[in-house]
């Protein structure tokens, strides 16, 4: 399982993923969602930069997805359209993105013979918890178009499995955050406000509760899954088996960032009332039982990463703070 084809490597997680999977001797090819300006995302900023093979397009199209799946012995599609509340102003380009584009990449890896395709799912398929820990055979719940597609993109991937035996895993992390992530996601939102010197930190809810997952600790999970066939055919959450409301994210930042902010809410980050998930906490036991999955980074010390990573000039920069970033 050498040759690696990590789809949506330019972003937040795809870059660390990259990173690790390089650092581990395999062979990389990047592919980073076309543009004019040759600009690779996250993937400008990693170390193994000159260590990649790094290309430009389009999930959706087949043609270039036959094309590039070819003498690649894993394919991981990180490439989506991940933004909730962009979702419900863009519904087409969610199908068109996640799911036609998990489609052409199923056809493509299954013309190619390729040993695993690992797609990269998540946690918003879940909707607001029945139960917690929330387990693999959990209701899925489409409480908002971003998640809609991901649980068609997820049948459409499981049904090349059932029907011609692709060689399929799912992976489907809780709330990953760290170094890199955009200010769609909490936490970068409430960090870079804090950074930029605001007074008021404009929130929407702060009651929903999350199992936050630290971008190591979520990279860890998709490689053990690489290559370890017990997987195939199965949905495996990623998580860290914690819960933490808006809130306590809130309070935990203050305390080490030592600062104390005036919470705005702001209705404009508010989502519709039977679109937000209240409730997501991971079950990991089956990936601890697949693969020895063991989290080490602990919110703290996650949260302390991030806001260090974030404090560094060059990278608040790329924030614009004062602008909602749908």
């Amino acid at each position: 399982m050498k040759n690696i084809l990590i789809t949506g490597a330019d972003g937040f997680i795809g870059s660390h993923l990259t990173e690790k999977l390089v650092s581990e001797g395999k062979n990389i090819t990047s592919l980073v969602y076309y543009n004019s300006f040759n600009h690779w995302g996250w993937l400008e900023n990693v170390n193994c930069k000159n260590d990649i093979n790094v290309i430009l397009g389009d999930i959706r199209d087949y043609d270039f997805c036959k094309k590039i799946t070819k003498n690649q012995d894993v394919v991981i599609n990180l490439a989506a359209l991940i933004a909730i509340p962009y979702s419900y102003q863009a519904v087409s380009s969610y199908v068109e993105t996640n799911i036609n584009g998990t489609l052409n990449l199923c056809q493509a890896a299954r013309e190619n013979s390729v040993s695993q395709l690992i797609t990269i799912s998540t946690s918003e398929v879940y909707g607001s918890a029945n139960y917690v820990p929330i387990d693999e055979s959990h209701p899925t719940k489409p409480q908002s178009p971003y998640s809609a597609s991901k649980i068609a993109a997820d049948a459409i991937a499981m049904s090349f499995f059932n029907s011609f035996d692709l060689p399929l895993t799912i992976a489907r992390p809780f709330n990953t955050y760290g170094p890199r992530q955009s200010a769609r996601a909490i936490i970068p939102t409430i960090i870079t406000q804090i950074l930029s010197g605001n007074e008021e930190l404009k929130l929407g809810d702060i009651n929903p509760k999350r199992d936050f997952t630290y971008v190591e600790d979520t990279c860890e999970g998709i490689a053990l899954l690489i290559g370890e066939k017990k997987t195939f055919g199965e949905i495996i959450n990623i998580g860290s088996n914690n819960e933490y409301s808006i809130q306590d994210i809130i309070n935990l930042i203050k305390e080490i960032m030592a600062k104390d902010i005036k919470i705005i809410r702001d209705n404009q980050r508010v989502r519709p009332q039977k679109s937000e998930v209240m409730r997501l906490k991971c079950d990991n036991t089956k990936l601890i039982e697949l693969t020895g999955f063991s989290p080490s980074i602990d919110i703290k010390e996650g949260l302390k990463r991030t806001i260090n990573w974030l404090s560094i000039d060059e990278n608040l920069a790329k924030y614009k703070t004062n602008i909602y970033n749908v």
